[in-house]
């Protein structure tokens, strides 16, 4: 098939706010990364506010949800405490990922089919409110084919189990987990949901997740912060746009 258009990148900024929260102060600013962001190309911004604000904090989405031009997707816990702050500030877009305070990072992804009915009632309300919501979910099919019968509008598929696949130099098993993604990118567009994905992806492994006809959107965080630190975030930005529209073209 074709390619479909132009593919977004999404910037998750959480780890500027994990720098700052190591030192209680008040920098590094997570605005300030954003607006850089934006101003190298991204064409949206990612922040989660977890339950236990261990990186960004409620003032950040205020500020983050004023001061920027290009679209924020808002990544949140099925809470009744996120889904009001979510209902308050209406972002672009609201990401549902699982969340255990214990992890270092999300870890997998949601169970939408298992919890079917109550997600359903869950993101009524922010569908009401004009937000692009999104469910963060394996490739697997089951779970896609939830996600649909809910009425999310969107299914971003984690790629963390890709990455760490190539980073460990098992390419024969990173290749079956490549092609599920495929398969799972192709399914979820059948069923009239946009695909994004994201976790994990580096300069050296975004160009085939790039590559997949139906993926839209990326949301890349950690490695371009990590990256920033000896290039520059704009640089580190602009390289990761230079080789995802490589990728696709």
């Amino acid at each position: 098939m074709n390619f479909i258009g132009k593919l977004r990148l999404g910037v998750n900024i959480d780890h500027v706010a994990t720098v700052r929260n190591a030192r209680g102060s008040s920098y590094p600013d997570p605005l300030r990364a954003a607006l850089m962001a934006q101003e190298a190309g991204a064409d949206g911004i990612t922040a989660h506010l977890r339950e236990d604000r261990r990186h960004i904090r409620d003032e950040d989405i205020a500020a983050l949800v004023a001061g920027l031009q290009v679209p924020l997707n808002f990544e949140m816990a099925a809470t009744a405490e996120m889904q009001a702050i979510a209902l308050r500030y209406r972002p672009h877009a609201v990401c549902m990922v699982p969340e255990r305070r214990e992890e270092r990072t999300t870890e997998g992804g949601l169970d939408v089919a298992g919890d079917e009915a109550n997600m359903a009632a869950f993101i009524a309300p922010l569908c009401d409110v004009g937000a692009r919501v999104s469910m963060f979910i394996g490739h697997d099919a089951r779970q896609i084919a939830a996600c649909a019968r809910i009425g999310a509008a969107v299914v971003e598929l984690h790629t963390g189990h890709y990455c760490d696949l190539h980073h460990e130099g098992r390419f024969a098993e990173r290749d079956v987990e490549l092609a599920t993604l495929r398969e799972g990118a192709a399914y979820a567009h059948s069923l009239g949901l946009e695909v994004h994905a994201g976790h994990g992806l580096t300069f050296d492994t975004v160009a085939p997740i790039a590559a997949i006809p139906e993926v839209m959107e990326l949301n890349i965080g950690h490695f371009l912060i990590a990256e920033s630190i000896f290039i520059g975030l704009g640089p580190a930005i602009a390289e990761m746009r230079r080789q995802i529209d490589a990728a696709r073209s």
